[in-house]
């Protein structure tokens, strides 16, 4: 009703889930790109849960367009299948026919046909949206088709999807071997306020918007309030609030727009995440950022929103030892495709699913070792700088605050103590001085500019600087210091545990 109005080309609100809107920002490019490796790299059952309407379903389609072509996916969309029902519907997706028959025969059929596909070369995977609905019995079911193995290597991996509930479904003591069996839990958080307004003008830009933002300060406000950040709320307020103000002939979208929009909706109040346990699942993707930032799957990326989109922690919880949650990412001196302080809106971020160019979010140890040697535990892993060939420093004015910290971040490497942690604050894709020199004068107003060290890394063949804050005797006395950091670095990055290393050359 409103496109013509607006100059749509289709509805940009749209609760159905539709790739071509996937939103990036708040964590979420980060949370697909480390669900793509733990299933191509890794092995073990992944779990992601989220409160109702925060984007699971679309992360799910994502992952399945974002998978190599090796990787056979099975998505189940209906969780309300019987033991039996399961393992039919498993068949029928891998194009067996095996109706009618027993039980150990459709096992030994699913067996023989994944050893097959293993042979070469080809995977599976079972995607199980609304996991949470599975009945206990299925769920066991799925526990011992995980188990399914030639030699050392797992033939089938399992991804459930599902609100909090799946949680407390987990955690009776009838599923405590499956829940053992989950390597990696992602958490999906709703959004903060500091997104809705990016997150609305994706949306519109993506939908063919081609003007000026057009939802007022006070329209993004209440929006968020009402909405608890959970994105279908914010979808069905903002598509209301667009045709209200059609309705008034008018292209902004305002205040009492909004209001008439909370009216029209019948929203039962969401249950808030407490701080306590937001802090407490400090965890995995932190892990899987950084091991894709060694991998090089954050590299080479213009990362077009993200920095200034994500302001939201993507969480993930304690799992196989590996437990923390991503901290809020911002503004960081990056590469000339990354704004420097405010997303420009009238760029479309839909063509962009990177996440954000800081390495990766709270809690995860990187080092500067090669990785054959960094993955000491599961918590450390490699950072990207020894992916291509030793950095170049690029060229720095004598006199510069960045030269200074330069000299000062090669001292301390000179002289620090084996085991050191600092906190990475985040990473830059190209190295531009200038930038760099803007950033070292805010924290020199700040009064932390004798914390911040930079270091001269390589990435996707560019010159890179890594920018770090402190020096601490060990992880926990720098995972304590996080809650520390100047509030506009913990909004704006997402802090990280950096290994030092005292071997490390300065080039």
């Amino acid at each position: 009703m409103y496109l013509e109005h607006f100059g749509l080309n289709e509805p940009p609100f749209k609760i159905t889930p539709v790739t071509d809107f996937f939103f990036s920002g708040a964590n979420r490019g980060e949370i697909l790109d480390a669900l793509v490796y733990a299933i191509t790299d890794g092995e073990g059952i992944v779990k992601i849960s989220g409160e109702v309407g925060s984007g699971k379903t679309m992360l799910c389609r994502m992952l399945l367009e974002k998978l190599p072509t090796n990787i056979k996916a099975i998505y189940l969309a209906n969780p309300s299948l019987s033991r039996d029902e399961l393992l039919y519907a498993i068949a029928d997706r891998l194009g067996l026919d095996l109706e009618g028959q027993r039980v150990s025969v459709i096992l030994q059929n699913l067996q023989n046909d994944l050893e097959a596909k293993y042979a070469k070369g080809e995977r599976c995977v079972v995607l199980v949206d609304e996991a949470h609905a599975m009945p206990l019995d299925t769920l066991e079911e799925l526990r011992l088709l995980y188990n399914l193995q030639v030699g050392k290597h797992k033939l089938l991996q399992i991804v459930l999807f599902g609100q909090p509930e799946l949680d407390e479904k987990l955690s009776q003591s009838n599923m405590r071997q499956l829940k053992d069996r989950i390597v990696h839990h992602f958490t999906i958080l709703p959004i903060s306020q500091k997104v809705i307004h990016t997150y609305l003008m994706f949306r519109m830009r993506a939908a063919g918007y081609k003007g000026p933002d057009n939802f007022s300060p006070a329209a993004e406000k209440l929006i968020g309030k009402a909405s608890h950040g959970l994105m279908r709320r914010v979808n069905i307020l903002a598509d209301k609030a667009l045709l209200a103000a059609f309705v008034e002939n008018t292209h902004t979208i305002k205040e009492h727009h909004v209001q008439a929009a909370i009216r029209d909706s019948e929203m039962t109040p969401m249950h808030k995440w407490s701080t306590r346990r937001s802090l407490s699942m400090v965890g995995g993707l932190t892990l899987f950022a950084a091991i894709l930032a060694g991998a090089g799957w954050f590299m080479g990326r213009e990362h077009q929103d993200a920095l200034t989109i994500d302001q939201t922690p993507a969480v993930v919880s304690r799992s196989a030892a590996m437990s923390v949650a991503a901290v809020p990412a911002e503004t960081s001196p990056t590469s000339t495709a990354a704004p420097s302080t405010t997303l420009d809106s009238a760029t479309p971020a839909a063509a962009s699913v990177a996440p954000p160019q800081v390495a990766a979010p709270a809690n995860v140890v990187t080092t500067t070792q090669p990785a054959a040697k960094a993955v000491v535990a599961p918590s450390i892993t490699t950072s990207p700088e020894k992916t291509n060939a030793t950095p170049s420093r690029p060229a720095v004015a004598s006199n510069s605050l960045l030269q200074q910290r330069l000299d000062a971040t090669h001292a301390m490497l000179s002289s620090t103590s084996k085991g050191s942690v600092s906190i990475q604050l985040f990473y830059t894709e190209n190295a531009q001085p200038e930038r760099m020199e803007g950033f070292l004068k805010r924290a020199d107003k700040l009064g932390v500019l004798n914390e911040i060290y930079v270091l001269p890394i390589r990435l996707n063949g560019r010159n890179a600087y890594r920018t770090i804050f402190g020096v601490y005797p060990n992880s926990d006395a720098a995972l304590n210091a996080i809650a520390s950091l100047p509030q506009r670095y913990r909004e704006a990055f997402a802090p990280t545990l950096h290994l030092l290393d005292n071997s490390q050359k300065m080039p």
